[in-house]
C-alpha cells in the first residue's frame, strides 16, 4: 500500500471515528442509555395508566371498594418494567443494526410489551384475584408502546442529524465494484442516515480498481485488503464480488474475521436488478423472489396525479412570482424571458426544457471558451463564478426560482416534479453503460440528486443517487424529496 493511501485512509477514518467524537455524542450512542431512557419511560407510562384509569376513570367508573392506592400499584409497575426489559433483550431491541426499519423494531417492542403484559396478567390475577382493573393493563400497554415509539422517532432523528455532522460513523471498505459494488455505494450515498462512510473501493480490474466512483476512492486491486485491514480504518467489509469468484469471497471473509473487521457479502444474483429483489422466508426457509418494476402503469398514474394536484394547488402563487421574475430578467438584461433547452428524458427521448433566463442570449457559444475551468466532474459543465450570468440570473439560480419554468414541463408530462436530472444530449452521448438507468424514469424539477448537494455532488454519485430513485420509487420517496427541497432551496445549498 502505497504511503499517499496509507495517509489518506488514516485521515478519513479519523473524521468518524472515537478519538475525535465529542463525548456527549458517545453517551447518545450508547445502547445502555437507551436502556436507561426505556426503563423510565416504561415507568411513566405504567403510572399514566394508573392516573388514568383510578383517578379520571375513563370509559368505565371504579367502585370504590375497588380503588388501589398507587402506592400498591408500585410493585406491579417494577415487576411490568423488569418483564418487558427482559423480552426486550431476547429480543435483540438493543443490538438492532443499522438499517433497520421503524416498523420493525416496533413490532419487536409491540410484542414484547404485549407478552409482558399478558404474563404480568397471569401473575398478577394468580396471586392477587382482581386486585387491579383489567383495564389498567390495556393502558399500561397502549402507553408504553405510545411513548417507546414515540423516544425511537427522537433517537432516528438525532442519530441522522449526527451522522450527517460526521459524528458515529462505520468505516465501510467494498471489496468489488462491478454492479454489485455500484448498488450498494448508491444505496449508501442515498441513505446518510445509515451511517456509513465509504472509505474506499478494491478490485482486480484496473479500469474500474484505478478509477474514482465520485467521492467514493480507487484504492486498487484485492491484494491490498491485508494492509487495510491492518490500518485499524476499517469498521466492516462489504464484499461484492461476483459468484464466480466464490474462492475469492471465502478469502476475503475469513481475512476480514481475522483482522477483527464484520464482514458482509451481497448476494450474486446474476441478471436481477436489485431494485427488483424481495426476500421472503417460508417456515423458515429464505426465498428470493424478483417482483415487478417500481413504476407499474397505476403507480405513473398515481404519481402523474399527484403531479397535477400539486400543480393546481400552487399555481396563483407561482404565476404571481414568474410576473415578477420575467419582469425583472426584461428590464435587467436583453433577450428573451425564456431559455429553452434540449435536454434527454424517459428512455431516451428529447425534449424541449424550459428555465428562466439566466445568462447572457450567447451563453452556449461562448462555454467552448470556458472548458478548462469547469469545476464538474464528467460530462457535467459548472462554474462557480461563471462570467455568463446575469446579476438576475445568479440570485435566481441560488434561489432555483430559475427552474419554476420546468412546470410547464411537468404539465405537458415530459417532466415530474421527482426524478433524476435530465442531461443535455451531448452529456448522455458520454455516460458509461450503467449510468443509462437513469434514463428508466421521468426526469424532475427535484430529485435525490438536488437533495444531496446539488452542484457539490460529483457527476458519478449523482448517477448514484438517480438510479437508486429509480429502483426505489415510492409516493414517500417522492414527499421525502419534496419536503427536503424546501431547505436546499432556502440556504441555497450546493446551488451555482
Amino acid at each position: 500500500m502505497s504511503d499517499a493511501s496509507t495517509v489518506w485512509l488514516n485521515s478519513a477514518a479519523a473524521k468518524s471515528h472515537s478519538a475525535t467524537t465529542p463525548r456527549f455524542v458517545k453517551i447518545l450512542a450508547s445502547r445502555w442509555i437507551k436502556v436507561v431512557v426505556d426503563i423510565l419511560l416504561i415507568n411513566v407510562a405504567a403510572a399514566a395508566s394508573w392516573y388514568v384509569r383510578y383517578e379520571l376513570q375513563w370509559f368505565r367508573d371504579i367502585d370504590p371498594e375497588n380503588y388501589s392506592e398507587f402506592t400498591a400499584y408500585i410493585p406491579f409497575s417494577i415487576g411490568f418494567t423488569v418483564l418487558i426489559m427482559l423480552a426486550f433483550w431476547i429480543n435483540g431491541i438493543y443490538t438492532l443494526r443499522r438499517g433497520t426499519a421503524w416498523t420493525d423494531e416496533m413490532l419487536k417492542v409491540g410484542n414484547g410489551v404485549v407478552f409482558s403484559v399478558m404474563i404480568a396478567i397471569v401473575i398478577t390475577f394468580g396471586l392477587q384475584p382482581l386486585s387491579f382493573s383489567r383495564l389498567l393493563f390495556l393502558y399500561a400497554a397502549t402507553f408504553t408502546i405510545a411513548v417507546l415509539g414515540i423516544v425511537r422517532v427522537f433517537w432516528r432523528i438525532l442519530a441522522n442529524r449526527l451522522r450527517r455532522r460526521g459524528y458515529n460513523l462505520k468505516n465501510v471498505l467494498i471489496v468489488g465494484a462491478g454492479e454489485k459494488g455500484r448498488a450498494v455505494m448508491r444505496a449508501l450515498a442515498a441513505r446518510h442516515d445509515l451511517g456509513y462512510n465509504i472509505v474506499g473501493f478494491l478490485d482486480d480490474n484496473p479500469q474500474v480498481g484505478e478509477a474514482d466512483l465520485g467521492r467514493f476512492k480507487a484504492l486498487g486491486p484485492l491484494s491490498r485488503l491485508p494492509d487495510y485491514l491492518k490500518s485499524g480504518a476499517i469498521d466492516e467489509v462489504i464484499v461484492s464480488l461476483p459468484w464466480q469468484a466464490h474462492a475469492k469471497i471465502v478469502e476475503v471473509v475469513e481475512l476480514a474475521e481475522g483482522g477483527g473487521v464484520y464482514p458482509r457479502v451481497v448476494p450474486d444474483l446474476l441478471q436481477f436488478n436489485f431494485g427488483q429483489i424481495e426476500v421472503d422466508q417460508m417456515g423458515g426457509v429464505p426465498l428470493i423472489s424478483t417482483r415487478p418494476d417500481t413504476f407499474t402503469k397505476t403507480n405513473l398514474i398515481i404519481k402523474r396525479v399527484i403531479d397535477l394536484a400539486l400543480i393546481s394547488i400552487f399555481s396563483p402563487i407561482v404565476l404571481a412570482f414568474a410576473g415578477l421574475i420575467g419582469l425583472a430578467i426584461r428590464l435587467t438584461s436583453k433577450g428573451p424571458v425564456l431559455f429553452r433547452q434540449t435536454r434527454v428524458g424517459l428512455h431516451g427521448k428529447h425534449f424541449t426544457l424550459y428555465k428562466f433566463r439566466t445568462m447572457v442570449p450567447n451563453a452556449e457559444a461562448l462555454q467552448a471558451d470556458l472548458m478548462d475551468q469547469n469545476e464538474a466532474s464528467g460530462p457535467l459543465f459548472k462554474m462557480k463564478r461563471d462570467p455568463r450570468i446575469t446579476p438576475v440570473g445568479s440570485w435566481l439560480r441560488r434561489t432555483s426560482l430559475d427552474e419554476l419554468p420546468q412546470l410547464i414541463n411537468v404539465f405537458i408530462g415530459n417532466m415530474s416534479l421527482v426524478g433524476p436530472r435530465p442531461g443535455l444530449p451531448s452529456e448522455v452521448a458520454e455516460y458509461e453503460p450503467w449510468q443509462h438507468n437513469r434514463l428508466n424514469a421521468k426526469p424532475g424539477i427535484t430529485g435525490m440528486w438536488q437533495v444531496s448537494g446539488r452542484s457539490d455532488v460529483t457527476f458519478d454519485e449523482m448517477c448514484l443517487l438517480d438510479i437508486y430513485y429509480v429502483e426505489n420509487w415510492s409516493i414517500i420517496l417522492d414527499l421525502s424529496c419534496l419536503i427536503r427541497t424546501i431547505p436546499t432551496v432556502l440556504f441555497a445549498r450546493g446551488a451555482y
